[in-house]
């Protein structure tokens, strides 16, 4: 029997997806008709959290933050069998993460945490990445019950919140990514560019498969052969800053761009490659 804490999105695929592999799954959710509705899948659902997870062996949390999966451990801690794992997916800070591990193992209990990288699709199709580290004795027991559940297990040594940091770090990637992408649709909304041809440029070039080339330019310290000047981008970030101006568009993240790549010119980095601006934290 495994218990399923946090049924919005992600927590019920994950609880579809377990079903349909035969599992028995318990659920609860603060909001009680989210859980009550995957009963029409097969789950069993609860009022009270410790009816949850009493009875059973392997709990996973899916919720929002370190207070959330503290205050809900802490009202199911006196159901909860010694020996037991609870496998937490939350997207939480790398301290909650050590501190939880620690105390729960010191009753007794088995606290792992498995960040995802994963849609609520991916959670249904059993796609998308896990991520996990800490004691590897540990670990080897878990591995059996997260591998049917995602595509590719990611494993970051034996350090207990490394799981969390790298997770926090993959979703700032994703904001400022996502972000960038709503400022290079309002210069093109400034140019009058349609849809189709935001699309069309997309569909043909992959600027996503340039990240780990960029990646590794920026942490060998090599910016002495460029492959584009920091004075030549920082020209470019003019013309999409006078461009959106003109058309009264707000940009969210080329300001703070163009803002860095001035503090990198004062230093006389100009004909430098253009990555040198994240130099300081390599």
């Amino acid at each position: 029997m495994i218990a399923f804490i946090g049924t919005g999105l992600l927590g019920s695929n994950f609880t579809k997806a377990l079903l349909k592999k035969g599992e028995k799954v318990q659920v609860w959710n603060r909001s009680s008709e989210k859980a009550t509705a995957l009963e029409a899948d097969g789950a069993i659902a609860f009022n009270d959290i410790k009816d949850a997870v009493r009875g059973t062996k392997r709990i996973h949390l899916t919720l929002s933050d370190d207070a959330s999966v503290d205050a809900v451990l802490a009202s199911a801690e006196e159901a909860i069998q010694p020996g037991s794992f609870i496998l937490d997916h939350t997207t939480t800070t790398m301290k909650g993460a050590i501190d939880r591990t620690k105390n729960w193992a010191a009753k007794g209990i088995h606290y792992v945490h498995v960040p995802v990288f994963m849609g609520p699709a991916n959670a249904l199709e059993s796609t998308g990445f896990m991520l996990i580290s800490g004691n590897a004795e540990q670990l080897e027991q878990v591995m059996p019950m997260i591998t049917p559940m995602t595509g590719k297990v990611i494993y970051y040594g034996k350090e207990p919140g490394r799981a969390a940091a790298i997770k926090l770090m993959g979703n700032s990637f994703l904001i400022t990514m996502t972000t960038g992408i709503a400022d290079m649709l309002a210069i093109a909304k400034s140019m009058d560019i349609p849809n189709a041809d935001i699309t069309k440029l997309f569909d043909n070039w992959n600027a996503g498969a340039t990240a780990p080339t960029r990646l590794a330019r920026m942490l060998s310290g090599n910016y002495d052969q460029p492959s584009w000047e920091l004075q030549m981008s920082r020209k470019d970030a003019r013309l999409m800053l006078d461009i959106a101006e003109q058309a009264g568009k707000h940009l969210a993240i080329l300001p703070a761009c163009a803002a860095e790549m001035d503090r990198w010119l004062e230093k006389g980095m100009a004909q430098k490659d253009w990555t040198i601006i994240g130099s300081d934290h390599i």
